[in-house]
């Protein structure tokens, strides 16, 4: 079966309440995340564009990448997984949160070596709960009715929609590869555990 073209989209969208500041600006390595997160894209993808929200387009840190803005009225990262789907229907998506410090270019290797284009994603499986991973994930064009379906129905956690549907499910190389950060507390703690990896939980 022929695969669509692998497009990248880092989600930028993100109001970073819980952290009190831009996510998209915090420094775990040698950048910003969102330089970081698309660079890594762009290892694998024929393109790549990071989502915003109408408001954000202008900002600094987030103008000088091509960007595909959110879908309106649409909450949290299938606003933009919604969008991107939309503006290149024929594509697949490789969908990064940018608030994702531990990931490493060698777990797109090993998504792309098991993506299955007979399904509508395929994902990592979560260490934690066992649920699908929808933000380091590939969404086929076969998945933008399913999306468009389940935010119809005023839905829109995407880990949900993952589970609800025929995704391809992968088992995580290290367990905390794709653990978020969110507040000020857990940022200093990925930090710490950056410069010391044995203090990684795993």
């Amino acid at each position: 079966m022929n695969s669509a073209p692998l497009y990248g989209l880092v989600l930028a969208g993100g109001a970073s309440k819980r952290m009190q500041r831009d996510k998209t600006s915090l420094v775990y390595h040698d950048r910003p995340q969102l330089e970081l997160a698309f660079e890594l894209l762009q290892q694998y993808c024929e393109a790549v564009w990071i989502s915003v929200r109408k408001d954000q387009t202008g900002e600094s840190g987030r103008a000088r990448f091509p960007q595909i803005v959110d879908e309106p009225g649409v909450s949290g990262p299938l606003a933009g997984i919604s969008a991107a789907q939309k503006a290149f229907p024929e594509s697949a998506w490789l969908v990064l949160a940018c608030d994702l410090p531990y990931v490493e270019s060698g777990l797109f290797a090993l998504l792309i070596l098991h993506r299955d284009t007979r399904t509508a994603a395929t994902a990592f499986r979560s260490a934690h709960d066992g649920l699908p991973e929808p933000l380091c994930a590939i969404w086929e064009p076969a998945s933008a009715p399913l999306v468009e379906a389940w935010l119809a129905q005023d839905r829109h956690c995407p880990r949900r929609l993952l589970s609800a549907i025929d995704t391809t499910l992968l088992e995580l190389p290290q367990g905390s590869a794709l653990d978020n950060i969110n507040t000020p507390a857990e940022r200093d703690a990925a930090l710490r555990a950056l410069r010391n990896p044995s203090r990684k939980s795993g």
